[in-house]
């Protein structure tokens, strides 16, 4: 998906209504107060070494990149959001919102923006090690904790 293409399902789905239940189809998701999107997922599985770094996590950082520079532009400089702590509390049993808690199984930072009443959050996910990176896109009511 090209970046206009990823520009607009982003502001489709912070006007869109969230759903009453958990669900989804293809690569959107969402449930009560959140949409959750991947808008670009990676053809390579896993990098050479398996340390997470390598031409896939460096591809996906620039493409974050890219669309935070974009929405930078609409909505002012994003504040970056580290989710590391937020996996380690609720890997220690701390009761965590979601999406936010979901979301930190896989990303280790995020873009935030807070537009009107809904934060948006992009960032790179790889939710398991012989997994695809994804780049995604977060919308949601529940302010980060």
């Amino acid at each position: 998906m090209d970046i206009a293409r990823q520009l607009a399902l982003v502001e489709l789905l912070r006007t869109r209504d969230f759903p009453a239940e958990r669900g989804g189809s293809g690569t959107v998701t969402g449930g009560p107060g959140y949409h959750l999107a991947a808008l670009s997922t990676s053809e390579e599985f896993w990098d050479d070494d398996g340390s997470g770094s390598g031409p896939a996590a460096e591809q996906y950082e620039a493409l974050g990149e890219a669309l935070a520079g974009r929405l930078d532009a609409r909505w002012g400089p994003a504040q970056r959001f580290s989710l590391w702590s937020m996996r380690a509390r609720g890997m220690a049993g701390e009761e965590l919102p979601e999406p936010w808690y979901e979301l930190s199984a896989a990303v280790d930072s995020l873009w935030i923006w807070r537009t009107e009443n809904r934060w948006t959050a992009i960032g790179v996910a790889r939710w398991g090690a012989e997994l695809p990176y994804q780049l995604m896109a977060l919308i949601t009511e529940t302010d980060p904790p």
